[in-house]
């Protein structure tokens, strides 16, 4: 394999660039070997200290696309690795966890991740997942290099207490400073943006957002939907820019 057994390696400039971060060893070389055999760019890590290797010794056009990171990990566990990989980096995350591990799964699509899979997971299924992930990522308007500031201003959206870059993907508050937010959670306020004052079903936001592969009744639109409105609301508990709209489902009331 490419990805040395047991380190960290450095991360080539290759499209579809998979980091994959458990300290299981067979996990790690199995899952890898299959993702390598499917055209992925892989590297691989046992814990946080080489995904963090990883990142530092990767160039600006090498960074991981995709992080696949297990959640009980030696040391800092996957928990505290999202958060990090989220203040500090643009890059999707695939949470893996124990089977039945509900309420794992519910704190780390709190913290940022972007999906998550349970524990022993199917190899296509992970593939799938990988791909819905990396199309939402490669749908991403690109943003020219200096582009001016009229055409900058005009792809600005209030969303809340904040202001959406659509062209620069960046949430900024209310005192000018950038909030991050996850490829998802971008994608759930352009929908909202596009379909303003309109009533939006969970089936219809997960159609929107291309998550298809989940169901209409799975609970983690709305787990994220609460932790865009910590970041967007003035008062989370009581939303007036993502309203719910009991029985039917949620609706954006643009400024």
């Amino acid at each position: 394999m490419q990805a040395q057994q047991g380190n960290a390696v450095k991360i080539t400039a290759m499209p579809q660039r998979v980091l994959i971060v458990d300290d299981d060893e067979a996990i790690r070389e199995t899952t890898g070997e299959y993702l390598q055999e499917h055209g992925y760019e892989i590297a691989l890590a046992a814990d946080g200290a080489q995904l963090r290797a990883a990142f530092a010794e990767a160039t600006p056009d090498g960074l991981p696309d995709v992080v696949l990171l297990d959640l009980n990990l030696p040391g800092e566990d996957g928990l505290a690795l999202t958060r990090w990989l989220r203040a500090h980096h643009d890059v999707a995350i695939i949470m893996v966890t124990g089977a039945g591990e509900i309420v794992d799964r519910v704190v780390g699509l709190e913290v940022g991740a972007d999906d998550y899979l349970a524990k022993p997971f199917d190899l296509r299924e992970l593939r799938a997942r990988l791909t819905s992930v990396l199309r939402r990522l490669k749908e991403r308007p690109a943003q020219a290099p200096g582009a001016g500031r009229a055409a900058g201003a005009a792809a600005r959206v209030r969303v809340g207490r904040c202001t959406l870059d659509l062209n620069t993907h960046q949430l900024i508050d209310e005192q000018g400073a950038e909030l991050t937010i996850t490829g998802m959670e971008f994608d759930l306020l352009r929908v909202f943006i596009e379909n303003a004052n309109r009533v939006l079903s969970r089936d219809r936001l997960l159609t929107l957002t291309r998550n298809r592969e989940w169901e209409p009744f799975d609970r983690s639109i709305d787990i994220r939907i609460a932790r865009l409105r910590r970041k967007i609301e003035a008062d989370p508990e009581k939303p007036s820019a993502i309203r719910t709209v009991r029985g039917a489902g949620y609706m954006f009331v643009s400024a």
